[in-house]
């Protein structure tokens, strides 16, 4: 089976509601699972049972874009050479000063009309809005800004819940929510012992959708 292809939108994020995401992927990898089995840290054969995935960072431009803390990332590709996604994951920037780009806009729209994935993260679901992909859909944002989102785009059913799945569309609350919602993605999709060996790895106890306790990994798993 070919690699997961895996898009992340290079709009000025939160660095945390993508860097949390993007490493449970990583820590539940084939390629780090394979190191690790080699290193003789895990048994033969769980890197095969793992994420096979590659990752995209993309722009509108190659030009590095600045993200919170003052960090400047550079992209792999843009919008008009990125491959086919199977996923594409989009972190929270500022809602008060942001705005979408139109080329972004287009390259979502496309996305989501091959029926691919999609993720977001704390305000990313309010960033990514106004192309109207989420219009009659069920989706949340960081609860903090749940009232702006339903200001800024009453066609979006905007929900207070930790993370919402509504077909394609997975979308979560703040920072932190965003890597709950991933840890369950990957116990629903992967063997159990993958989704064990990637929260461990990070030291990352994920919560329920309801955000109300804490969730041991076994319970995840």
């Amino acid at each position: 089976m070919a690699p997961i292809q895996f898009g992340i939108l290079m709009i000025p994020y939160q660095m945390l509601d993508v860097a949390g995401p993007v490493d449970i992927l990583s820590t539940s990898s084939k390629s780090l699972i394979a190191q690790c089995e080699a290193a003789g840290l895990l048994a033969p054969g769980l890197s095969e049972k793992a994420i096979d995935i590659e990752f995209h960072h993309i722009n509108t431009t190659m030009d590095p874009v600045l993200m919170t803390s003052n960090i400047s990332l550079v992209p792999t590709t843009t919008v008009d050479d990125c491959p086919p996604l199977d996923y594409l994951l989009i972190g929270g920037p500022d809602p008060m000063t942001f705005k979408l780009d139109e080329k972004f806009a287009d390259f979502i729209r496309k996305h989501v009309a091959a029926g691919k994935g999609i993720f977001t993260t704390c305000t990313g679901g309010m960033a990514i809005s106004s192309s109207g992909v989420l219009d009659g859909r069920k989706a949340t944002t960081n609860h903090q800004a749940l009232e702006m989102a339903k200001q800024m785009r009453p066609q979006v059913n905007w929900v207070k819940e930790q993370w919402v799945e509504d077909g394609q569309f997975w979308t979560a609350g703040g920072a932190c929510a965003g890597m709950d919602m991933f840890s369950h993605w990957v116990a629903k999709h992967y063997a159990p012992e993958i989704a064990a060996i990637g929260l461990m790895g990070l030291d990352f106890e994920p919560r329920d959708i309801e955000g109300k306790r804490v969730l041991r990994t076994e319970q995840v798993v």
